[in-house]
């Protein structure tokens, strides 16, 4: 399933893309007499559900479909779409996954993943515009895979490691080089205000299969910089969960950014950077999990 989260009449609400459109889940719940308890009308309700909501939303989708009034399938093009996990608890991003990366960025390929963290305000949404901080000179792109947590995953083994996820998604790991590089300590560079855009989808994993086999682009202005393929992480993706799950409990709706391949603009000789500015279009693309599109603007006036 594709699940979209997404604002209707001044409240969010869980939609599932189908051949049909959009189904608005939360209105067909109500309108069949559906509480939560039956049938998970969020996002967070459908992760927390782990396997129970995933049969349930199933099973309703596909009942929806074959009976589903035509009102209740919505177009995707005209919906106001929230970031696809609206809540995580944890924003655990993987740095110098991809070898060529590393080589760009100068600097060695880790040993061990490199760890760092995001937090909820750096969300953002397919569409949404990203404010470009005015105190830094130096914005970037990063494509990057987004591993979904679906289930309490501790101390788990790297064979049993993806069981635990309930999906993926596209995320930009946006990166204010400047302001990353000014300490030792990425985060400042990292959590600016809606840097971490992800969407549209959340794309469950039984539809994505193998989620180390995934080509993955990022393109800017309509031209392509980042073209790679997941089959080139030093760290996979169940080798990801396996490792962090040994030092912190991931939970459903904690999202992992799992690193980005080369051909961002700091990996460009300097007399050729130029940095994301005002009306730039960024898109990710990752294998099957859709398109996610954002246009950068410098801030607008003061903060009141």
């Amino acid at each position: 399933m594709k699940l979209l989260n997404f604002y209707l009449q001044e409240e969010w609400r869980l939609g599932v893309k189908t051949e049909r459109g959009v189904l608005d889940v939360t209105a067909s719940a109500k309108r069949h007499g559906l509480e939560t308890a039956d049938l998970p009308q969020s996002v967070g309700q459908f992760l927390r559900g782990g396997d129970e909501a995933f049969a349930a939303l199933s099973a309703h989708v596909r009942r929806m479909e074959q009976e589903g009034e035509a009102e209740l399938f919505l177009d995707e093009s005209a919906l106001k779409l929230g970031p696809c996990v609206p809540e995580p608890g944890k924003i655990i991003c993987v740095g110098l996954n991809y070898k060529k990366h590393a080589e760009e960025s100068n600097m060695p390929v880790p040993e061990y993943p490199v760890l760092f963290n995001k937090f909820a305000n750096s969300l953002a949404a397919h569409g949404e515009e990203i404010e470009l901080p005015p105190e830094s000179a130096q914005v970037d792109y990063e494509a990057e895979l987004g591993i979904v947590i679906g289930k309490p995953a501790k101390r788990v083994s790297r064979e049993q490691a993806l069981s635990h996820v309930a999906g993926y998604c596209n995320v930009n790991d946006i990166s204010a080089r400047d302001l990353q590089t000014r300490t030792s300590q990425w985060l400042l560079g990292k959590c600016c205000d809606g840097f971490s855009p992800l969407g549209p989808w959340l794309v469950t994993a039984d539809e994505v299969g193998n989620p180390n086999e995934l080509e993955i682009k990022s393109i800017v202005n309509g031209q392509v910089r980042q073209h790679s393929n997941t089959a080139d992480m030093i760290f996979p993706c169940d080798e990801i969960v396996h490792y962090i799950s040994q030092y912190m409990t991931l939970m459903p709706g904690d999202v992992i950014l799992t690193g980005t391949p080369e051909g961002v603009i700091l990996g460009y000789p300097k007399d050729k950077q130029v940095w994301l500015k005002d009306g730039d279009v960024v898109e990710i693309e990752i294998e099957g999990l859709g398109r996610l599109a954002n246009v950068m603007r410098e801030k607008r006036g003061n903060a009141g």
